[in-house]
């Protein structure tokens, strides 16, 4: 199966399910643990649609446990930065609004 979206819909994607599993309670740690047993899958199982997911899928493949660990952090850190920025500039344009 292919995922042919677009890297930024992709993280969004992403994103959701992070804030859905904060939602409900769970720990970072548990989000982190989740989210390395989906990367498990779908580096095995999904085809990837653009030149980013591929690289994940690749780097996901040649890592070590500790790397991918290492790799599933980082992902979670880029998601919260978006999410971080996406709210300032929300927060921004709601100021210009009044």
């Amino acid at each position: 199966m292919e995922t042919n979206i677009s890297w930024e819909k992709w993280k969004e994607l992403l994103r959701t399910a992070m804030n859905t599993g904060e939602f409900m309670g769970l720990s970072e740690d548990r989000i982190k643990g989740a989210a390395y047993r989906f990367g498990g899958f779908f580096a095995g199982h999904i085809d990837a649609g653009n030149p980013e997911q591929r690289l994940l899928r690749d780097l996901w493949l040649e890592a070590t446990e500790e790397e991918r660990r290492a790799l599933v952090s980082m992902m979670v850190k880029l998601l919260n930065r978006d999410d971080r920025r996406e709210k300032l500039l929300d927060h921004a344009n709601d100021k210009n609004k009044h």
